[in-house]
């Protein structure tokens, strides 16, 4: 008898602990805010297979909605040339933000690149003698 007991308790406090924790879980609900999953989709009436651009999400969406608008360089991860390179007239270097990582390649056939930060309106040096400048995005315009 005091085998059933002991069995019984444990069940019983199973199940207590298994209907708090899906009280619990079931307490947030789903989301209030409701998300519109064809936002920049266009319904056509006849039957036909999605474009690239209708069956894209996420970033590949937001690149070919950029490269739609003209930009060909969405992620500004393009190869920018070297200017002259000297102190009064350094690489300049365009970005939205405050800091910005870029990698210099010192000779063409060199195999490493020297990576190094650049600060807004901050010209530096890199190893090889080549002066960078990072400047806002809407200045170079």
């Amino acid at each position: 008898m005091a085998l059933i007991t002991i069995s019984w308790r444990a069940t019983s406090c199973l199940l207590r602990r298994s209907c708090s924790l899906a009280s619990a879980r079931c307490v947030s609900g789903p989301s209030s805010a409701a998300e519109d999953t064809h936002k920049g989709k266009v319904p056509v009436s006849e039957n036909r297979l999605l474009d690239r651009l209708g069956h894209s999400v996420g970033m590949d969406r937001a690149e070919l909605l950029a490269r739609e608008a003209g930009d060909d360089d969405p992620f500004e991860m393009k190869v920018i040339k070297r200017s002259k390179g000297s102190f009064e007239d350094p690489t300049i270097i365009t970005s939205p933000n405050k800091e910005r990582m870029i990698g210099c390649i010192c000779e063409e056939d060199s195999l490493t690149i020297n990576w190094m930060y650049l600060n807004k309106d901050e010209p530096k040096r890199c190893e090889c003698g080549y002066w960078f400048k990072l400047v806002d995005a809407s200045e170079q315009y």
